[in-house]
């Protein structure tokens, strides 16, 4: 699903810049992506995307 309609953003890309690139927080991601940087109306949206993203990855990074 698009996020970021400006620039044309998915989820998936942000969860991949998240997880693969090391993304934390929304500057990060507007500086790697663009993200936020032009109307803003998907910061919300990608900055939720951010924290799920974020918690899933720690709740099974250490699962053994």
């Amino acid at each position: 699903m698009f996020v970021c309609m400006c620039y044309g953003i998915t989820d998936s890309q942000i969860e991949e810049a998240v997880r693969d690139g090391g993304i934390g927080n929304m500057r990060e991601l507007k500086s790697k992506l663009g993200v936020g940087s032009q109307c803003g109306s998907c910061v919300q949206m990608a900055q939720q995307i951010i924290d799920t993203t974020i918690v899933d990855e720690s709740l099974f990074k250490d699962v053994g």
